[in-house]
């Protein structure tokens, strides 16, 4: 019997993810934004996520 294992998403570098949470936080005209939408505080969640996923296994890697 096989084990049921998923593969694990592939991760962006925390560079890419870095540009874009600070995309986000970008308004019109390149200015900051001073509040996030509803839809871009969840995609702002995301992000963060999946930045400490990244930045957990620099640490692992590096150990």
């Amino acid at each position: 019997m096989s084990p049921d294992v998923s593969p694990r998403p592939s991760l962006r570098s925390a560079a890419e993810l870095n540009a874009a949470i600070r995309a986000l936080w970008t308004g019109p005209g390149g200015h900051p934004t001073l509040r996030l939408t509803d839809e871009q505080r969840e995609e702002y969640s995301r992000l963060l996520a999946e930045l400490r996923q990244v930045e957990r296994g620099d640490v692992i890697e590096a150990a």
